[in-house]
Formats: C-alpha cells, sequence, structure tokens
C-alpha cells in the first residue's frame, strides 16, 4: 500500500506541476491523457470502451440538446441510456443472470451446459456510466447546455481523482468546472487539498486495513467462529468499509481541489445517524442522491400515495444493492435497506435533505439501533455467497461460546476510536476540515499522529480497495 501511494504522489506532483504551467486548453488536453494513462494502468484493454462511451454520450447529448422535437429528443435519451446500460450489464451482470438461470433450470431436474465465457469486469464502470447518464437526463430536462467540445466532455467522464470509485459527479455540477478556466489554488486551499489526502490515508491504511484482518477472521469460518468474534467481526467490518470507501472519497477530494475542481461530499458521518432515512442521507451520498434524482423521481417518489412510495423504495434500493455487484447477496443487502426505509416512513420518519440537526445524549440509543441495524444488513454485503451469509447470521444469534484475541479487540476498539473522534469533531462543528481550525501546536500534533499511524500500518499486507470491485 506504502509503495502504490509513493507511486501516486510522484505521478501526481509530475501532472500537477505541469497542469499549473499550461493554459486552459491545454490542461484538460493534460487531465485527459493523465486520466487515460490512470485508467490503462489497471487494464489497458479496456480504454477502448471508455472512449467508446464517451462518443456516444456526447453526439447523443448534441443531438438531445439541438433538437425540438420532444418525441426524437426522447428516442434519442432512451438509445442513449440503452447502450450504457446494455454496456454495464454485460460486463457486469452476465455471469450473474447466466448463473441463475442455470440454477434455476436445476430446480427443474434440467441440466444445461452451457458455453463458458469468463467476463472480466472494467475498474470504475458502475460510476462512469451512472455519472454519462445524469449528463444525458440532464441535457434533456434542459438543466445544462450540451457541451461542445468532445475533449471536454471526455474530461468529465474520465477525470482520474474520482472516476474508478467515485464520488458520482452530476453533470451540472463537474461539467461547468471543466469548461471553464480554473483558478491556481490559494494556501488555503493546498492545505486543505492535502489535509484531506492526508486524512483519507489514514482511514485507508490505518483503519481500514488494519480491521480488515479481524473481518476476514470472522467471515472466512463463520459456521465455526464463536458469536462473539462473528459480533466484533460485524463492527470491524463496518469500520473497515467506511475508512475504505470514505478514505478513498477524502483522497479524490484533495487531489482534486489541487487541480481547482471541487468535487461532491460523499459522506457526512453516517455513523452517527439516528435513523435508516437519515443513515442514507449520509453515506454514499452521491449514489443516494443519483438514485433518488434518476430513479426514485421517476418512478413516482412519494407522489402516488403510500402503498406507491414503499414499492419505489423498494425497487430503489433493490436496484441500488444490485448496482453495487452481480450477486444475490447485494440484492438481499439492498432489499433490506429497501424494507427498513419503507417502515421509517410508514412510522412517519422524514428526514430533509440539508443541514443536519444537532447531536444530543438522548440520541444515544438511537445511534446504536442503527448502527445495528445497518451492520447486521453489511453482513451480506461482505459474505462470499448466500450460505455464508446465512452461516453469519445464525452464528451471530445462536450464543456460540468462545472469546476474541485480545489484540482483535484492541485494534477494532482503537479504530472505533479513532472514527468517532473524527466523525463527532465534524459534526459538532459542522466542519468536514476541522482540524485546520484548530491551534497550530494541536493542529501540529494531529498532523503527526496521522502521519505516524500511517507509517506503522502502512507494513502490513495491501488491501484493494472495496469499491474498485463496482
Amino acid at each position: 500500500m506504502l509503495f502504490n501511494s509513493i507511486t501516486f504522489a510522484i505521478f501526481l506532483v509530475i501532472v500537477l506541476t505541469v497542469y499549473w504551467l499550461l493554459r486552459f486548453r491545454a490542461q484538460n488536453v493534460l487531465l485527459l491523457v493523465a486520466s487515460w494513462v490512470f485508467y490503462a494502468f489497471w487494464d489497458w484493454r479496456f480504454l477502448g470502451l471508455l472512449v467508446f462511451q464517451s462518443l456516444v454520450d456526447f453526439f447523443a447529448g448534441l443531438a438531445i440538446g439541438n433538437s425540438e422535437d420532444e418525441r426524437f429528443r426522447k428516442r434519442v435519451l432512451i438509445a442513449a441510456i440503452s447502450v450504457n446500460l446494455l454496456i454495464l450489464g454485460f460486463f457486469k451482470y452476465f455471469g450473474f443472470f447466466v448463473d441463475s438461470a442455470i440454477n434455476f433450470l436445476e430446480w427443474f431436474g434440467l441440466n444445461p451446459n452451457p458455453p463458458l465465457l469468463e467476463v472480466l469486469l472494467p475498474i470504475g464502470i458502475s460510476f462512469y456510466t451512472f455519472q454519462s447518464i445524469t449528463y444525458s437526463f440532464d441535457v434533456y430536462r434542459r438543466r445544462l447546455p450540451p457541451t461542445r467540445s468532445l475533449l471536454n466532455y471526455s474530461v468529465f467522464v474520465a477525470y482520474f481523482p474520482h472516476m474508478v470509485a467515485g464520488p458520482i459527479q452530476k453533470a451540472k455540477h463537474l461539467l461547468p468546472q471543466i469548461e471553464n478556466p480554473r483558478k491556481r489554488p490559494t494556501v488555503e486551499k493546498i492545505r486543505s487539498g492535502s489535509f484531506l489526502i492526508l486524512l483519507g490515508l489514514f482511514k485507508k491504511v490505518a483503519i481500514a486495513d488494519a480491521v480488515a484482518i479481524v473481518a476476514a477472521k470472522a467471515f472466512d469460518a463463520p459456521g465455526q467462529a464463536s458469536s462473539a468474534l462473528l459480533l466484533v467481526g460485524v463492527v470491524a467490518f463496518a469500520l473497515q468499509i467506511y475508512g475504505d470507501f470514505a478514505g478513498y472519497t477524502d483522497i479524490a477530494r484533495g487531489v482534486s481541489r489541487l487541480f481547482g475542481i471541487e468535487l461532491t461530499l460523499n459522506f457526512e458521518q453516517p455513523y452517527l445517524s439516528r435513523n435508516i432515512t437519515e443513515f442514507w442521507r449520509t453515506w454514499h451520498i452521491s449514489l443516494s442522491t443519483w438514485l433518488h434524482d434518476y430513479l426514485y423521481v421517476p418512478l413516482g417518489g412519494n407522489q402516488r400515495g403510500k402503498l406507491a412510495t414503499y414499492r419505489n423504495l423498494m425497487i430503489t434500493m433493490l436496484l441500488g444493492g444490485l448496482w453495487h455487484g452481480a450477486s444475490w447477496t447485494f440484492v438481499i443487502w439492498g432489499g433490506i435497506h429497501g424494507l427498513l426505509l419503507a417502515i421509517h416512513r410508514a412510522m412517519g420518519g422524514y428526514v430533509p435533505r440539508g443541514q443536519l440537526d444537532p447531536l444530543k445524549w438522548r440520541d444515544l440509543p438511537k445511534i446504536l439501533g442503527t448502527f445495528s441495524l445497518v451492520g447486521i444488513a453489511w453482513v451480506f454485503f461482505r459474505a462470499v455467497d448466500l450460505s455464508n451469509a446465512i452461516d453469519y447470521v445464525q452464528g451471530l444469534f445462536s450464543f456460540r461460546p468462545g472469546g476474541v484475541a485480545a489484540d482483535d479487540l484492541i485494534v477494532v476498539g482503537v479504530s472505533a476510536l479513532f472514527i468517532l473522534i473524527i466523525d463527532v469533531a465534524q459534526r459538532l462543528t459542522s466542519d468536514q476540515e476541522a482540524v485546520l481550525r484548530w491551534a497550530p501546536p494541536l493542529r501540529g500534533i494531529a498532523y503527526a499522529l496521522l502521519f505516524v499511524w500511517i507509517v506503522l500500518w502502512s507494513g502490513g499486507e495491501a488491501q484493494p480497495f472495496i469499491y474498485f470491485q463496482f
């Protein structure tokens, strides 16, 4: 992990140095080349697919934006979205649907023998596909004029700080920043961007990678693990996926800020949520907003009665679960959240979008209850298959005897404490970079602790970013 971080740091410094020496159009050329090189570093064979999708959506946007014929505009929109979803569906879900069909036929006593076809998953395809769809939709809805520059649109799709794992950027937010000259970042911008990179590395290396080992012990053999270890494993994975994904987002936002481009906030202390609706207002905000604006609302949202609202919530979350991965475990994970959201809505619960209410001590039982529900749902997200998930849940509630290694408890406990300190400090100040406002001596101590902790944990086994697989 440390070697990869150093390699990326060298790449970043070189690109940034050249970037700010160039004029605006040349900057975009450099961003596009750097983004393509960055993407090709994983697998150059899929670079052509990325370029093809960019061309389809660029010319579709021109056709939609230049026409006044509503039927034609809608046909082009449907065609553009269909191309994107067909590509996503083939690469991500071909194997899932084939395996499901085989299992269904075998259930009836048939023994199909289909040809073996293994389809590799292009990295980040779910993210840049959803982002491209926002462009077509926003142009169709007249919320955004179509860009006339293929260069600018290609940068919008391939922009390397966020393309492989988000945050998913709406076209009306990111594209104007790419189409207009950027100002050189101020000292404050450089300081805040660098801090976000440091904080993201800390969350990834010192928290996510540390607790991943404990989570693996529980999930690798849930049928033999004690209930205590399984409980600690749930907490460990909850911390792992949060530190992993929020850490990546912090790094992406920090890197992008150094280029003079602001990415949207993707996390807002989700484990301090007091109910499941608030959790989805603060967890993976870019995806939950996308699902709300481009799926839930077109389905009718909450405008067609209670039953239709519950149905729309379930459909949205089931498809949101399937977006995460081609497995029934992800569908069940999405279904659990859809059911919880519907129940919360039926109980009269509603959380408006925007600023969160201040935390109070009396909120603690609600926070712990919400975290428990989210944690149980995480079992299906983390499990390798449905059988593994069922074994885990059964073992968790069977009170199977046995203990937990002291060092595992310490790692999980210390990691939870770090997350709690960071999130509470951010929530109480309504400031995602609250440390930057501390007095210089305290700020220096915080920087030193983050850096030292990163170094101490960087020598272990490297853990890939979880959301790279989506």
